[in-house]
């Protein structure tokens, strides 16, 4: 996921901009309209961003500022409270910025946003390290009045206070200055990586130039080659991206071993090709500078640094967690890998398994072993019939309705909007943007952004979230026909635009996502196990042609085949995962990247039938921004918490228990970071969560 993040530490330089130009600039209006106001999208242009961002940035400092040097005594309402009503502007400006920097991003925006990164992470700075302001926050967090405030109010003073201090609040003025100059150098370094990721996957293909390049592909997967030739001017018979969603189906379904391999290089050497685009110098420079802005902010490495506020709290902790699976996973490859080679050696194939093999041969033995044909699957899950299954279930658990609104202005013309409200007694919710298909200036996979965020304490502000993906668009008045993992993917992340729905709470950096980075996965990851559920596979896995149901049978088959291809799934995140921490605790040494994950996967006994899922020049997680650095290990830890919690649907009357809802409701999607989240998981669950749920959901042996 990627989330927008609209807190108190984004703001600005000191710039000026003569009002006239700010009154003229539409980026700087107040969002009008019904649900609260919305973006006006239908108004702004890429011109407009630098000097919207440039005003609000230094209105945000101003108002920051103003709370520093206030002579009254420090108290929760004039320091804590208010700075959540600061950068209102800014974060508007900014959630448009960050629309354009994902979804829409072209050479136009590139310059603006490789100006822009490092001047807001300036401004951060200025704001984390103000002393007057930290001495303000310092007296309320100490203060013995504190004991008088709610619990979400003392929660949130912790919250700013431990924030502050993590970002280097109590350093001296030197080292301050140090960490404010590496942290804007890192924010021109991460743009220049997404910018070169990105240019790889717009500009890098593998041409269809015969029928032979085209065996095995179903009519839907060609047709989505030809569309793809098309955009790229190519009068051949089609294309493949350089996109996981052209990709995987790509090596799935191609019966051209020979293309096969072209293709999983293409994608595999996303920014390590040695041309201007490659990473791994970026790469170098990234982790050097991660690591000296550790030393000095006093952590032994960037990783023992990032995970001090997480729940793991140690990288030790997230080791032993993803050791502890990566051997009964790495295990379980074998066994899988051991399945496919029997039916190379039975075709009279006289090669072992490789990468670009693995996925075609998966899909054999799928076949063979279970009967089970995942094109026969891909038939019933129609794009559009899922997002509706979607909405259903968000109604059974969470009492919400959505509703299609034509009223409200959108980017792009793809993009749709649903109107979101309480079933019940009709309140308005917020809203939910739809960004569906892959197109050029759009990064790749699946992300969820949110353009507003919930509060109540300065009035009721609705929630604005949107959800993204790249599959590939159908012809005209065809159907969007999607893989499983696709259609958990759909799930995994409507599950983080409902955690950003249904918060209920009152301060804004409280409010929904705005969790520990290891716990925000767990309200995504545990939603993805509704789309298996009869309720939903029966009345919206509907066959695109018939528009009959799935059949029991194949019913049985998907529950039967529920643990296959565990091994690689879990290795191929598990690998990434651990890399990324390693990469991270090695503290001030020069690393090659290229040499360090070849020698690390070596040491990890990795299969050399898997790659990472993704590779380190690609790895946008931890290298297009600090969010999931040192944290990639953040899906594992949640898939523990929500695999347990799941069970306790389960252990009740099932699925749609409404008691069990009701506890999933109020302490983990609606509250926020208003509490620990290990202690909001205890009283969901009653205790804490162990690991042997996860187990049981891969097919694995429990853990001793």
């Amino acid at each position: 996921m990627k989330k927008i993040i609209t807190s108190i530490l984004i703001t600005t330089t000191v710039l000026t901009m003569n009002a006239q130009n700010s009154k003229d600039n539409v980026l700087l209006k107040d969002w009008a309209g019904n649900y609260g106001g919305v973006p006006a999208f239908n108004q702004y242009k890429v011109s407009d961003l630098k000097p919207a961002l440039e005003f609000a940035m230094q209105e945000k400092l101003d108002e920051v500022n103003a709370i520093a040097n206030n002579t009254k005594p420090a108290t929760f309402l004039n320091t804590i409270a208010a700075l959540e009503k600061t950068g209102k502007k800014l974060n508007n400006v900014y959630a448009v910025y960050g629309i354009y920097s994902s979804n829409m991003n072209s050479p136009e925006f590139e310059p603006i946003e490789a100006e822009m990164e490092p001047k807001l992470a300036e401004i951060s700075d200025k704001i984390n390290q103000n002393t007057k302001l930290f001495k303000r926050i310092q007296a309320v967090y100490n203060s013995k009045d504190k004991a008088k405030l709610t619990k979400e109010q003392q929660r949130l003073v912790k919250v700013v206070y431990d924030n502050f201090v993590y970002a280097g609040a109590k350093l001296d003025a030197a080292t301050k200055a140090k960490v404010s100059l590496l942290n804007q150098e890192l924010a021109g370094l991460f743009t220049k990586f997404s910018q070169n990721l990105l240019s790889e996957e717009n500009n890098q293909y593998v041409e269809i130039t015969s029928d032979a390049d085209l065996a095995g592909l179903t009519p839907e997967l060609k047709s989505a080659a030809a569309a793809s030739a098309t955009e790229h001017k190519l009068s051949s018979l089609g294309a493949v991206a350089n996109t996981r969603s052209s990709v995987e189906p790509f090596l799935t379904y191609s019966s051209n071993r020979e293309l096969r391999e072209k293709v999983w290089r293409m994608f595999v050497n996303r920014g390590d090709n040695g041309n201007a685009q490659d990473n791994n110098a970026l790469i170098t420079q990234i982790l050097t500078l991660r690591a000296q802005r550790s030393k000095l902010m006093g952590f032994a490495s960037h990783a023992h640094w990032k995970l001090s506020n997480t729940m793991a709290k140690d990288p030790a902790n997230a080791m032993k967690l993803m050791m502890d699976i990566w051997k009964p996973a790495v295990a379980q490859v074998k066994v899988e890998v051991a399945d496919m080679q029997k039916i190379v050696d039975a075709e009279g194939g006289t090669f072992k398994i490789q990468p670009w093999d693995y996925r075609y041969y998966a899909e054999k033995v799928r076949k063979d072993k279970y009967d089970l044909d995942q094109n026969q699957v891909k038939q019933y899950l129609q794009l559009d019939k899922l997002r509706e299954g979607m909405f259903w279930v968000a109604g059974e658990l969470f009492d919400l309705k959505f509703v299609k609104v034509t009223d409200v202005p959108v980017y792009q013309e793809d993009v749709t909007v649903y109107h979101v409200i309480n079933k019940t007694n009709g309140k308005n919710v917020g809203l939910w943007y739809f960004d569906p298909y892959a197109r050029k200036g759009k990064r790749s996979g699946a992300w969820m952004n949110e353009y507003r965020t919930q509060e109540k304490f300065n009035g009721e502000v609705p929630t604005i979230v949107s959800n993204n993906a790249n599959f590939i668009k159908a012809a005209p008045g065809e159907p969007v026909l999607i893989s499983w993992d696709d259609a958990s993917t759909l799930f995994h992340e409507f599950g983080h635009a409902l955690h950003g729905l249904c918060s209920n709470v009152n301060y804004p950096t409280l409010a929904g996502t705005n969790v520990a980075r290891d716990y925000v996965e767990f309200p995504s990851q545990i939603l993805e196990n509704w789309l298996s559920t009869p309720e939903v596979l029966k009345n919206y896995a509907l066959h695109y042609k018939t528009n009959q149901p799935m059949p029991q049978a194949l019913l049985d088959k998907i529950e039967k085949a529920s643990h296959f291809n565990a091994g690689f799934n879990t290795v191929e995140l598990i690998s990434s995962a651990l890399i990324d921490m390693k990469l991270h605790m090695e503290g001030t040494k020069t690393i090659n990247p290229d040499a360090f994950e070849t020698t690390i996967l070596a040491e990890l006994n990795m299969p050399s039938e898997i790659v990472m899922r993704h590779r380190t020049p690609q790895f946008g997680h931890i290298f297009s921004g600090d969010g999931y650095s040192a944290g990639y290990y953040s899906y594992l830890w949640a898939d523990v918490i929500c695999t347990d919690a799941y069970e306790a649907f389960t252990e009740a009357k099932g699925p749609y228990d409404k008691e069990v809802a009701k506890r999933l409701l109020k302490f983990v999607f609606s509250s926020g970071n208003t509490t620990d989240q290990g202690d909001a998981f205890r009283t969901f669950r009653g205790r804490d969560a162990k690991v042997d749920a996860l187990m049981r959901s891969k097919g694995f042996p429990m853990v001793k």
